[in-house]
């Protein structure tokens, strides 16, 4: 999680006194930036970052560093927050590893992700991840994941043909249907397309029995159910559909 992010999710940040944002910032270091201690200018970029005006940090840190309780110790040429003033900040906006694992995915997603549609989906995804929202993220990550195989399949002539090709012979029953621009997967469920991609050997069954897996899962959060969803659930869907089809199929 960058620094950026992690603000965003502090209400009232804006109003906060410069030295609360010093102990945020100082957190944020030593948490997700693993810096055992920090400097002066670690503190300044930090303002810098968030487009703050920095307060002279020469005064600021020695005075939080001198104060009874302190805020700060001094160690090694810099400084580290004191320990209660870390647990407290801890208990406060402390997040499980597994969160930050899959907000660094996400937010890395956008370099490697250039169709604008799949950007909104992200888009959509992370805030609702960030939010708690975590049945709300994985019907985000769900159509992600199946935007980006409907345009995996028709960038491909190959891939198209063999699709096209295998649609009345998985499903003899169905009118003609010939796949051509997105809108015409239309004509086919989520699931149909996933057998007649498996019925055309498009992708490997164990990509097939993850789609599956995680389109019985998007049914569950789509619907009105009274099925908890947590947020390892999310991680689970967030990291397969992304590791395992949205990158995986390039």
């Amino acid at each position: 999680m960058d620094l950026v992010d992690f603000v965003q999710q502090i209400d009232g940040f804006d109003s906060l006194q410069a030295r609360e944002k010093i102990r945020i910032f100082s957190w944020f270091l030593h948490v997700h930036e693993a810096k055992v201690t920090f400097k002066n200018e670690d503190i300044r970029n930090c303002f810098k970052l968030m487009h703050l005006v920095s307060p002279d940090m020469s005064v600021y840190l020695p005075r939080m560093a001198s104060s009874r309780p302190p805020d700060l110790l001094r160690e090694r040429g810099g400084y580290k927050l004191e320990r209660a003033i870390r647990s407290a900040l801890d208990a406060k906006y402390g997040v499980h590893q597994s969160v930050v694992h899959v907000s660094k995915i996400l937010s890395d997603l956008p370099a490697k992700v250039p169709d604008l549609s799949e950007r909104a989906f992200l888009a959509e995804a992370m805030n609702c991840y960030r939010v708690k929202a975590y049945r709300a993220c994985i019907v985000m990550t769900w159509n992600l994941a199946f935007d980006h195989l409907l345009r995996w399949i028709l960038n491909d002539k190959k891939r198209l043909l063999d699709f096209n090709s295998n649609i009345s012979r998985r499903y003899p029953k169905k009118p003609t249907i010939v796949i051509s621009m997105q809108d015409d997967f239309g004509e086919l469920k989520e699931s149909e397309v996933i057998d007649i991609c498996v019925a055309a050997s498009i992708f490997s069954k164990n990509i097939a029995d993850i789609l599956r897996e995680k389109l019985k899962r998007r049914n569950i959060c789509a619907h009105p159910s009274q099925v908890t969803i947590t947020q390892s659930q999310a991680d689970d869907v967030v990291t397969d559909l992304v590791n395992n089809v949205v990158l995986a199929l390039g």
